[in-house]
């Protein structure tokens, strides 16, 4: 283990705590500063209040991007630094990060074409030894992407980004910090939190009340950082502005294995995204939020504003009467900032405190890694790895994906090609771990619709922390979109006999 830097005192004898680091919050900020700090050798425990990703962590926009609206703002900082952070998760999370042809049709209306391809030839400069395709101009008058447009955009350019599953990553990122001797305890609140040269939390645990010691403590509650810090921690804060972000899904509105990035007539960027084969993922609207984080209810207005920005440009048009379902969350920003904020406090005898919120999935890795790092003065840690370690099921190359697909379908004969896709995106290499020998689907167990069976419920409630049907059907999979009631009803019956 690394030495403490040079000139850095350690304030107290770390035996007097349970914990080096105890973190509030389990959505992706929390756990990926779990997952760093536990793999420098530090103590570290997790409270989750509900499940891991339960509120904005699973409702991201799903990119792995360096953000072309940024880059229109001249922030090539911060676009270089997320095009890094692209080839790193495409290095350690191929499963979950999939590399993808993105489609920007022209609009007479807006932004004109020469601006569009010189914004994609220097967005393609700012990264480098990606792999991925670079921008290309399109005729879709005669390309497959065309067909689902309206007949006005002749042109189109067509560039490389990548679609993430937040929610699994939330899932495989505490995963990885548990393997690492991270606790991981969900459904527990800290509902006090006292500071001295130590943090004393007292916690009700799953309704058992109890306290636990820290060195150190992170609030990385999301939404409720500021609820958290007034009535938890009563530690005063700036003023931070909620911001709730929606997105809908509707039936699949196009063939092509492509997303497309439409321009609106506000100057916004709407992604329509394939979803679950099925469905077509349609975002994203932001705007100032006021309530409470979690009831967070999608307007009618905001879901108009979707549905009319989309119907600019497909051939078939988009009515709130079509959407199955709407995804939002809220989190917190200061100042605005797109790319997230973290405040760090110590003193004399006032143990260290990390404040976490906002950002994107594509910077939460590095986010994480600054934050832990500014603990090095007060205690002995390894030195930064993140970067080069692949999450569970994650061991193998990006552009191997449909390889494992294959082995898969040869090991266990009865997977069709989208299941096996499905479970292969969900859990890489470590897929045995869930199908084990079963040479029928039959010898997994009850069978809950036509994909989820009884081996992989009982794998994600033993490994993956799953309590609830909504925990599988919502986060851990997507499953929910086409699963009857009755099923719904039978897997809440399997779940409540396992444990």
């Amino acid at each position: 283990m690394a030495l403490v830097m040079a000139g850095a005192q350690l304030p107290f004898d770390g035996l007097m705590a349970d914990y080096d680091l105890a973190i509030i919050g389990g959505g992706l900020n929390g756990v990926s500063l779990a997952r760093d700090a536990a793999g420098r050798g530090l103590r570290v425990i997790l409270l989750e209040q509900g499940d891991l990703g339960g509120a904005a962590s699973s409702a991201t926009p799903r990119l792995i991007h360096g953000d072309l609206s940024v880059l229109e703002r001249r922030g090539f900082w911060r676009v270089r630094r997320a095009l890094a952070e692209r080839r790193t998760w495409l290095a350690i999370a191929p499963h979950l990060v999939r590399p993808m042809r993105f489609v920007i049709p022209a609009h007479s209306e807006e932004r004109p074409p020469w601006l569009l391809r010189a914004g994609l030839y220097l967005y393609d400069s700012l990264t480098s030894r990606s792999g991925l395709p670079v921008a290309t101009t399109l005729d879709i008058t005669h390309h497959s992407v065309g067909n689902a447009l309206k007949r006005p955009f002749g042109t189109a350019f067509e560039y490389s980004d990548c679609v993430v599953d937040d929610s699994r990553l939330v899932v495989l990122t505490a995963l990885d910090a548990a393997e690492r001797g991270a606790a991981i305890r969900t459904g527990a609140r800290c509902v006090r939190a006292d500071r001295t040269d130590t943090w004393r939390l007292a916690v009700v645990d799953r309704g058992h009340r109890g306290a636990i010691t820290a060195r150190a403590l992170a609030n990385a509650t999301g939404g409720w950082t500021s609820i958290v810090a007034e009535t938890v921690l009563r530690q005063p804060q700036p003023t931070m502005a909620a911001m709730q972000m929606s997105q809908i899904i509707v039936p699949r509105l196009f063939e092509s294995d492509n997303v497309y990035v439409f321009q609106n007539s506000d100057g916004r960027l709407i992604f329509a995204s394939p979803f679950e084969r099925e469905f077509t993922l349609i975002g994203t609207v932001t705007h100032d939020f006021t309530g409470d984080p979690a009831i967070v209810a999608m307007p009618g207005t905001d879901v108009s504003y979707l549905c009319e920005a989309a119907s600019r440009y497909f051939r078939e048009r988009v009515a709130p009467t079509d959407v199955v379902r709407t995804v939002s969350g809220v989190n917190l920003t200061l100042a605005r900032r797109r790319d997230g904020t973290t405040l760090f406090h110590a003193g004399r005898r006032k143990a260290p405190l990390i404040t976490m919120f906002g950002g994107d999935v594509t910077t939460s890795r590095l986010r994480a890694e600054r934050a832990v790092t500014r603990l090095t003065p007060f205690y002995p840690m390894s030195p930064r790895w993140t970067a080069g370690a692949a999450l569970p099921g994650g061991d193998f190359a990006w552009g191997r994906f449909d390889t494992e697909v294959d082995l898969a379908r040869d090991r266990w004969r009865f997977l069709s090609e989208p299941q096996a896709q499905r479970l292969v995106a969900a859990y890489g290499s470590r897929l045995p771990a869930v199908l084990g020998d079963a040479k029928t689907r039959d010898e997994l167990g009850p069978a809950f619709g036509p994909e989820l069976t009884g081996a992989e419920v009982r794998y994600l409630m033993t490994r993956e922390w799953a309590r609830f049907p909504e925990d599988i059907l919502w986060r851990r999979s997507k499953l929910g979109l086409t699963m009857p009631a009755a099923e719904r009803d039978a897997l809440a019956a399997f779940m409540a006999n396992v444990m």
